[in-house]
């Protein structure tokens, strides 16, 4: 049976209005979930919730081994991330100072895990190695900052928008490389996008509308 990565029950956030309330929702091994909505609906305010960032007003997020993740010393949380979670966010957040290897060498050092040069071509992205950040296109940075993520080995892929940035060819590619990826070592991911083309790819989406996330 597979394991179980993740479960949450009864989250609720706000901001200036209430965004969702009373979600439950569960992640397992080499399963692949989408969560699809209008802008402003919470999508990217849940996600990090589930990933450790955002501390929800109320719920209990259990990440993995640990019952309840926001009961955990911040050193804690931060190994958990450092050691079992990748997270793609909408911005790069690479080093245009430095080269493409460079930047997936800093998430492999810190994981004591080596760079896959299979990664590097299902991406299409070994022959930039060398080149710097800043010398690269948008959608360029975005598979660098994919394989640093999956470079690090993580247990479970919390992804925003990872392909909002690309063209049709190379979303098909990247979200290929995530789910195999995910099937290969028994992991998880959990996708927040607006492209339900997509969403379909994924063994399962939810919606999240009026306070509400609904598996559709």
């Amino acid at each position: 049976m597979p394991k179980t990565l993740l479960n949450a029950t009864h989250i609720a956030h706000s901001f200036e209005y209430p965004l969702f309330t009373d979600i439950e929702f569960n992640l397992a091994e080499e399963e692949s979930i989408a969560i699809i909505g209008r802008s402003g609906s919470g999508k990217s305010t849940l996600l990090h919730i589930f990933s450790s960032f955002i501390k929800p007003l109320e719920g209990q997020v259990g990440l993995l081994n640990h019952k309840e993740l926001y009961s955990l010393s911040d050193n804690s949380i931060e190994e958990i991330r450092r050691n079992d979670l990748g997270i793609i966010f909408q911005a790069h957040y690479l080093f245009k100072g430095m080269s493409a290897l460079d930047n997936i060498e800093i998430a492999t050092i810190l994981s004591h895990e080596e760079i896959d040069p299979t990664l590097l071509k299902a991406l299409g992205i070994e022959e930039l190695m060398q080149q710097k950040i800043g010398d690269l296109s948008g959608g360029q940075q975005q598979r660098i900052s994919i394989a640093r993520v999956l470079s690090k080995k993580p247990k479970i892929i919390f992804a925003d928008e990872p392909t909002g940035n690309l063209d049709k060819e190379t979303a098909l590619l990247v979200m290929n490389v995530l789910l195999n990826y995910i099937k290969e070592n028994h992991a998880g991911m959990i996708l927040v996008t607006h492209d339900e083309e997509m969403a379909k790819l994924c063994n399962r989406s939810y919606k999240l509308e009026d306070k509400q996330l609904k598996e559709i």
